[in-house]
């Protein structure tokens, strides 16, 4: 497997701060979505809620240290594990080439009709490994 992590970059608002001027800690989830954006389109490329095959089971958000509003942040994304019919991705926010916030998103792969998870297929799968991002 090789791994491809994803890199976004975003200019952080003003009107996502908190009361003390940092970046408010709901925001930093909020950012980890937009950069998953091209695993989402792995499952559904037009991105059409009618056609959505994901639902999120969990997610885990650590905050480092405070993020400043007036700096650019950058996001890697990749995939840290594969599962049956779930995924595992792990998500790192750096602000000044410092680590910010890093979090781990449980994505599955769901029948939204019949209500229940349903199998990665060999062709879902090979699409994540090429963002495989382990642990070192």
């Amino acid at each position: 497997m090789t791994s491809n992590v994803l890199e976004e970059s975003i200019t952080p608002g003003f009107y996502e701060t908190d009361a003390l001027g940092h970046i408010n800690n709901t925001v930093v989830p909020m950012w980890f979505e937009k950069a998953r954006t091209p695993l989402f389109k792995i499952f559904t490329p037009d991105l059409d809620p009618k056609k959505w095959e994901l639902i999120l089971a969990k997610i885990e958000v650590e905050y480092v240290r405070e993020i400043d509003y007036r700096i650019i942040v950058t996001i890697r994304t990749g995939i840290q594990q594969i599962g049956n019919s779930s995924f595992l991705i792990r998500q790192e926010l750096f602000q000044n080439e410092e680590l910010a916030a890093h979090g781990l998103t449980t994505l599955v792969r769901f029948d939204h009709d019949k209500k229940k998870s349903q199998a990665l297929t060999k062709e879902l799968r090979s699409e994540l490994e090429k963002y495989y991002w382990p642990i070192v």
